[in-house]
């Protein structure tokens, strides 16, 4: 899976669009969000405007005819409504803080509707890539590390819901604030307003280096997160192997390695926050030094009130603001836009099995198979069958056996549609499986293999997969009918025993039995069995013969087996070559040959 670069335009116009269309259902929503965010930015002049006009009018006392534009209305207006100064400073004051309240309500309510949409947005995405996911055929799976998908499917999607919670809006917002600040302060005082921007140009490119250097930073620590994650999964999942061949120290190496690129990557995005934002502040005090150096003068020539002065340099501040945290949200904006790209890559593989819409006109088969000719390669025209047909009738048991790479589990895979045959034709009932439903194939035929996985959960719902149709009765069946019965009773809860991840509370035997419940229980119409004895014990092994036998009473099975025995009772033997058939027969017919099974036979009964 590839790695987007770090290039490109941070505004990606069709990546944002289709971030923003990920909005549907929450439509309403986000534009009253945006709504609020508009109002905030409209009243964000108003309050050092009072201040202002307090300080000329009731501190300074301001003639009338020397204040201009809002304040000579605000004057005017009020003009007799306060016996004093000091009351008129007080009703400001409480005007001010009502202000405050207002502006603090809005914000909360701004706030809580941006991060609501964006947990409601993600929810939904991650809810359709993982359905996405799970349609994928396992070839992808074999070619992309585990860890990947969890970083798409946890931290990715996490930073596209930073688009809408401190991204795209909190940008827009921050635009307005500048853009109404600059507006009202060249309304009361062009002038001054010049003077107060003269370094800010120097802030803009600043911002710009800022932005390019941080944005190479956050793309190499998602890279190195994405590695963390890989490197964690795999050897967590493959610890026995580390202890087995004693490779602590080197895998202790490896990873204090990855974690400290990973330590580097964030310190790089970390310097050059620690360069951005003395420089930010620098800038503010020039601002400030400046307005106070040539506005002083002219307050003392009364060409400019101490009121205008104060409420200048609270604009300084409003406007340094918004402009260091641009940076910030444009970069968060950055960081959701490649989180958002990898997320899209992912739902736009086309990995999916192509399936027939056809609805099956078939709810319950016979188990007929056939293959006729059938080709099938892993990679490219590497072949692992080679022109491979056989037929199964209905309630036959058919065995594969075979050297390791003999093609026999490809066989299988290609039954249940888990990987697509390049030429040949596969049939069940006398239907191409290529028009039949994915579902009505899976719910057909069912799989036990020879690796089996448990979930961390109990025992009822690794039987069940929380299916609702299978009822409490049926898995006691299943228990009983394949041996497990007595084991599970046994157990601390029973059936509601947790088995923990992978089943590692069982052993390799009781996780075999469950698996062959969890086949019992579905009532399939095809059986296969994957090499299922092959790494039990003896007393393990007569109970899954014993479970085998049941399980394939009445229904069409396959069976791969290495150890013979498990196969001696089989309709028919076929042996596999490199991806031929080379042998078929009866367990009795193929040991009065000379070929490749009875060498086998005598190899393992010598």
């Amino acid at each position: 899976m590839s790695q987007p670069s770090a290039q490109g335009n941070i505004f990606d116009a069709g990546i944002l669009r289709r971030i923003l269309k990920q909005v549907g259902p929450y439509r309403f929503w986000f534009r009253l969000t945006a709504s609020l965010v508009i109002l905030l930015a409209a009243l964000v002049w108003i309050r050092p405007a009072l201040i202002g006009f307090a300080i000329d009018a009731f501190v300074a006392s301001v003639p009338a005819e020397a204040l201009q534009g809002l304040k000579s209305w605000l004057y005017h207006t009020t003009d007799g409504w306060f016996s004093s100064n000091g009351e008129g400073l007080l009703y400001t004051f409480l005007v001010v803080v009502g202000l405050l309240i207002l502006e603090a309500i809005l914000q909360f309510y701004q706030t809580y509707l941006a991060n609501w949409v964006a947990q409601s947005v993600t929810l939904d995405m991650r809810s359709r890539l993982y359905k996405h996911i799970l349609g994928f055929r396992l070839k992808y799976f074999d070619k992309n590390p585990v860890g990947t998908f969890v970083t798409r499917l946890v931290s990715d999607i996490d930073g596209v819901a930073n688009v809408f919670s401190n991204g795209i809006l909190s940008v827009i917002g921050d635009l307005l604030k500048l853009f109404v600040v600059i507006a009202y302060m060249l309304y009361t005082n062009w002038l001054l307003t010049l003077i107060v921007l003269v370094p800010i140009p120097i802030l803009l490119v600043a911002t710009r280096i800022f932005q390019k250097a941080i944005k190479k930073a956050f793309i190499k620590v998602r890279n190195q997160v994405n590695k963390i994650n890989v490197f964690v999964q795999e050897h967590v999942t493959g610890m026995n192997i580390v202890q087995i061949f004693h490779r602590e120290n080197k895998e202790k190496e490896r990873f204090e390695e990855i974690n400290r690129e990973h330590r580097d990557a964030n310190i790089a995005s970390i310097w050059a926050f620690s360069i951005f934002f003395p420089i930010v502040e620098l800038l503010s005090a020039s601002s400030v030094a400046l307005l106070l150096w040539w506005g002083m003068r002219r307050a003392v020539e009364g060409t400019v009130s101490l009121g205008t002065l104060l409420e200048f340099i609270l604009y300084v501040f409003m406007l340094y603001r918004p402009i260091r945290q641009l940076a910030d949200r444009f970069n968060v904006l950055q960081m959701g836009i490649v989180n958002a790209e990898r997320v899209f890559n992912l739902f736009d593989s086309e990995e999916a099995i192509a399936e027939t819409q056809t609805p099956s006109l078939v709810d319950t088969f016979k188990g007929h198979i056939k293959f006729e000719d059938v080709w099938f390669a892993y990679n490219d025209e590497d072949w692992v069958l080679k022109g491979v047909s056989f037929e199964v009738k209905p309630g036959e048991t058919l065995a594969f056996v075979g050297a390791t790479g003999a093609g026999k589990s490809s066989v299988i895979n290609l039954i249940s549609r888990f990987y697509e045959f390049q030429k040949g034709k596969i049939t069940i009932d006398g239907v191409d499986i290529r028009e039949l439903p994915l579902a009505t194939i899976r719910r057909t035929v069912a799989v036990v293999l020879q690796d089996v996985f448990l979930f961390s959960d109990s025992i009822r719902n690794n039987i069940t997969l929380y299916d609702a149709r299978i009822s409490e009765s049926d898995i006691v069946e299943s228990g009983k009918a394949v041996g497990a019965h007595d084991f599970i009773q046994r157990l601390p809860g029973k059936y509601d025993y947790d088995v923990k991840e992978r089943g590692g509370m069982l052993s390799v035997g009781q996780r075999q039995l469950l698996a062959f419940m969890r086949a019992y229980v579905y009532k399939p119409s095809i059986l296969v069995l994957d090499e299922a004895t092959s790494s039990i014990d003896t007393e393990s092994e007569e109970l899954i013969q014993k479970a085998t036998e049941k399980l394939t009473e009445g229904r069409t099975s396959i069976v791969i087996a290495h150890r013979l025995s498990t196969i001696q009772n089989a309709d028919r033997i076929l042996v596999m070559e490199k991806g031929n058939v080379v042998q078929q027969g009866t367990h009795a017919s193929l040991l009065k040959e000379e070929g490749p099974y009875k060498r086998l036979f005598e190899m393992q009964f010598a």
